[in-house]
């Protein structure tokens, strides 16, 4: 949310430097490189120093020119940004000394520990909530505590004890950077959810739940599952990483699901035992990943689950993210997803496409499409409107102010989800195409608000919201 500066005099001073030299040569010709001296961070109270020189592409001792210098420091401030370790980032020449430069860094480190009570609605969005009238018997509430940047590496540690509607435990712990070389990095965790509702089918392109308050089995839990996994990441250079996740899953249902839906599992089971293997690839060169206006976000993954009748799935995952500038202030972003699910007759359980997650079309808020193959385009163009620093009452060395920034959107979306066994839906292979306009809110801590009011193939309309935390 800030942005990389030079200091004036210092640049000023560099200049003079690079011209005259230390032996005052100004009748020579001009410099083209000087070296990197000391780097020195400021700010920085937790997390390491070499955390932070991980993220730039120059060190103590290299040879650069000044054109090379400036570019390396709008990079450096992108990839410490998208650490989500900071606030704010300055990176600046310090002092020059001859041909030597020497670099400072200035950060403001975010609130890294967070033992909030946890209040949220069990349905996929606030439209879906808004669906069952807002009804506070669809809410799980409980407890999350979450520790970013543990030991100061950018390790995480995540632990939640929910309940209500439903009741899950969950502990994870990920270090991405275990080892000197700082490429190495391993992760592992457990998860424990039961549910007493269950979208056991999909009807009329909505989800589809029972309530074993509503089926004469008040009481019960309808779905239960547990998992325990292991990760390991390696980041090779600046832009890449690479992540292999390795888990053990156990899923089970009440029988009274398939009356419902007899195909919620294949061949007619009430649970599974599976493993699951996932490799993840991630290429990132953007300005601010929570909301790109500049640069590319690609990412790749193959998922393999199962390796039986019961459960026996490959999937093929790709997201893709441009940004660029094409006017003052203004900004286009594309953002393709695309999907493949074989063998292509997968059970209910493996179904879910287009309306979960981050794979939506806005205009098609209220609907879910299963699918096993297909893509989404989303196409928007932003509009700076504001572009604030709104200083706080209590000012603390982390957080002296809130960063608002807000942009008017048109927007334009376009999809298509193949379903080979569930076509009951009407949504199901065929293209799906949306537009409108909307306002998003983008502030501290990657907290993200999009408002949009939206039309569809349909010829349905409406206002909706989406919130977005990326930390």
């Amino acid at each position: 949310m800030s942005c990389w500066k030079f200091r004036a005099l210092p640049l000023f001073l560099m200049w003079i430097a690079l011209l005259a030299g230390s032996s005052g040569l100004l009748a020579q010709s001009v410099p083209s490189s000087c070296i990197v001296g000391h780097i020195h961070i400021k700010g920085n109270r937790r997390t390491r120093n070499y955390i932070v020189l991980r993220e730039l592409s120059f060190h103590p001792g290299d040879t650069i020119t000044l054109s090379q210098l400036i570019k390396a420091f709008r990079e450096g401030h992108d990839r410490l940004i998208n650490t989500h370790l900071f606030n704010d980032v300055v990176l600046y020449i310090d002092s020059v000394n001859g041909y030597t430069v020497n670099v400072g860094i200035d950060v403001k480190e975010r609130w890294y520990i967070f033992p909030l009570p946890y209040f949220k609605p069990v349905d996929r969005n606030l439209s879906a909530w808004g669906q069952r009238h807002y009804a506070l018997d669809r809410v799980n509430y409980g407890g999350k505590f979450t520790h970013h940047n543990f030991t100061g590496r950018n390790d995480n540690l995540t632990a939640w004890l929910i309940t209500g509607y439903a009741r899950q435990f969950e502990l994870y712990y990920n270090q991405p950077y275990a080892d000197r070389s700082l490429r190495h990095g391993f992760g592992f965790g457990f998860n424990y959810i039961e549910q007493k509702e269950l979208d056991a089918f999909t009807y009329k392109n909505q989800q589809g739940f029972i309530n074993s308050d509503t089926i004469s089995y008040a009481g019960r839990y309808l779905s239960k599952s547990f998992s325990v996994s292991g990760r390991y990441f390696f980041r090779p250079g600046l832009k890449v990483r690479h992540t292999l996740n390795l888990s053990f899953v156990s899923a089970k249902i009440d029988s009274a699901v398939l009356h419902w839906n007899p195909y919620y599992f294949n061949n007619g089971r009430t649970s599974v035992i599976y493993p699951e293997a996932i490799y993840r690839f991630n290429y990132t060169d953007a300005d601010y990943v929570s909301y790109p206006l500049r640069g590319v976000i690609f990412e790749t993954s193959l998922t393999r689950r199962g390796f039986g009748q019961d459960i026996n799935l490959w999937q093929l995952d790709t997201r893709f993210v441009r940004s660029w500038p094409v006017a003052y202030k203004l900004w286009l972003n594309i953002q393709n997803n695309n999907l493949l699910k074989l063998p292509l007759n997968q059970p209910f359980y493996n179904q879910p496409f287009i309306g979960y997650g981050d794979i939506y079309l806005r205009g098609l808020d209220r609907y879910v499409i299963d699918g096993v193959a297909g893509g989404i385009l989303r196409n928007t163009l932003m509009r700076e409107l504001i572009n604030v620093n709104i200083p706080v009452a209590n000012p603390s060395a982390a957080n002296d102010h809130i960063p608002v920034r807000i942009y008017a959107t048109l927007f334009s979306d376009y999809g298509y989800a193949y379903n080979r066994d569930f076509r009951a839906n009407s949504l199901v292979n065929r293209m799906l195409y949306t537009g409108g306009i909307g306002l998003d809110i983008v502030t501290f801590y990657d907290l993200t608000f999009k408002f949009a009011y939206s039309f569809n193939q349909l010829g349905q309309n409406g206002l909706f919201l989406h919130i977005r935390n990326d930390f």
